[in-house]
């Protein structure tokens, strides 16, 4: 059956298409696509987005060890690096504290119908996804490449089961939140 979800692209977009509404669902739901609510994660007076995040983490972390072991996915990490995470999380980070937002919660912002969303927002992301590409193939590797740790999990950088792994992390994950709270 998975099988024939992946060779159907016209499912695959359907599905993309569901997913994608759900998660913007839920992004409000959880009040993170109000911009008060990223700059009190910003200022540290409000965990929500801390909170919604811990809780996707931890449950996506075991959804996808769960389906893997039961053989219904397979991962395929990509090449990772200290220097790339660190480019990449300035960047992130710039744009981030600069309008308040993150690439998820300034969709969810836009479809709440928040005019600073859709105008600093989504022509943000097209204007540094363009200046990115336009940058890209200029960029010296050797920075982006420092530190690379390959396509390696951490279960299998430490080779251990991926549960020595997962149940450990999503027992802080829960006592970080109750703490939090």
């Amino acid at each position: 059956m998975l099988k024939e979800l992946h060779r159907s692209k016209k499912v695959q977009l359907w599905l993309g298409l569901f997913t994608g509404i759900a998660f913007g669902f839920f992004l409000q739901k959880g009040g993170v696509t109000r911009y008060d609510v990223i700059m009190g994660q910003l200022l540290l007076t409000d965990f929500t987005v801390v909170k919604i995040m811990l809780s996707a983490v931890a449950t996506g972390m075991v959804g996808i060890y769960a389906m893997r072991s039961l053989g219904l996915v397979r991962l395929n990490p990509k090449a990772g690096s200290i220097g790339a995470s660190v480019v990449g999380g300035l960047i992130f980070g710039v744009g981030f504290a600069t309008l308040g937002y993150c690439p998820g919660t300034v969709a969810g912002a836009v479809g709440n119908g928040f005019l600073d969303a859709l105008v600093g927002g989504i022509v943000g992301i097209l204007i540094g996804a363009a200046a990115f590409a336009h940058v890209f193939p200029r960029l010296d590797r050797s920075v982006l490449n420092w530190g690379s740790v390959g396509t390696v999990t951490i279960p299998e950088l430490l080779k251990v089961n991926a549960w020595v792994v997962i149940v450990p992390i999503v027992a802080l994950i829960i006592l970080l939140l109750r703490w939090i709270d």
